[in-house]
């Protein structure tokens, strides 16, 4: 095999764990595989149609960034959703986004100012069309929280976000009942915090991201204080 072969064969192969790690992560976040449920090496290579090397690779992946966790004598499952986590990775969210903003407002361009404007649009119709039910639940370019944490410029804020903390605020949001969250007012904060950008007022937007997230935390610490630690479904979504 030639040199030109062999990094494009790499490059393949890498491509092809990347398509594979997504094909878990969706799985899980969307609740094929349930929280707290084993995972089979065997099952999951049929069911993705793939050989145990690369997937037990995406395994390790996905426990680096807290979809699975090891556990002695059972061996890797999906973590179970516990508000005592969701509290924890909140702060952690409170804090970093909240910086993330700031250095969006200081780096962000016209251009995806426009289009941020363009994405709050659509989620507004989106909470018309169901009657203020739920709000626009879409990952990546379609999550203003991810647009703004790119936005920032920085590699290891993104890093810690968009990577390791991400996809599990996903399967959060996804699997717990909306019921109760309020995505009327969630929408008119994200409009704060653009306009806030828009004025490049880095202050601003750090002060209202942060406190945007904080509601969101607040309500799931008022589930613990009555007892209700285990079931992490009473909150706003951010």
């Amino acid at each position: 095999m030639s040199e030109m072969q062999q990094v494009f064969s790499t490059a393949l192969q890498g491509s092809q764990r990347r398509d594979l790690c997504g094909q878990v992560v969706e799985a899980i976040v969307c609740g094929v595989y349930a929280p707290g449920e084993k995972l089979s090496e065997s099952e999951m290579a049929k069911r993705f149609g793939v050989s145990r090397g690369p997937l037990r690779e995406v395994l390790m992946q996905l426990t680096a960034m807290g979809l699975i966790e090891r556990v002695p004598n059972v061996g890797a499952r999906v973590v179970t959703l516990s508000s005592t986590k969701l509290c924890d990775i909140y702060r952690v969210r409170e804090a970093l986004e909240g910086m993330a903003a700031r250095l969006a407002a200081e780096l962000i361009s016209d251009e995806e100012i426009a289009s941020l404007r363009g994405l709050l649009e659509t989620h507004e119709m989106h909470i018309e069309q169901v009657e203020g039910a739920s709000y626009f639940h879409q990952q990546g370019d379609f999550d203003f929280h991810y647009c703004v944490i790119k936005a920032s410029r920085n590699d290891k804020l993104i890093s810690l976000l968009c990577d390791e903390l991400y996809q599990l605020l996903r399967m959060y949001r996804f699997q717990s009942p909306r019921s109760h969250s309020r995505p009327e007012h969630a929408l008119q904060e994200h409009k704060q915090i653009l306009q806030a950008m828009e004025e490049r007022d880095g202050e601003l937007a750090e002060m209202l991201m942060r406190r945007h997230i904080q509601r969101s935390r607040t309500l799931i610490e008022q589930q613990l204080e009555i007892g209700n630690a285990d079931a992490p479904s009473r909150f706003q979504h951010p």
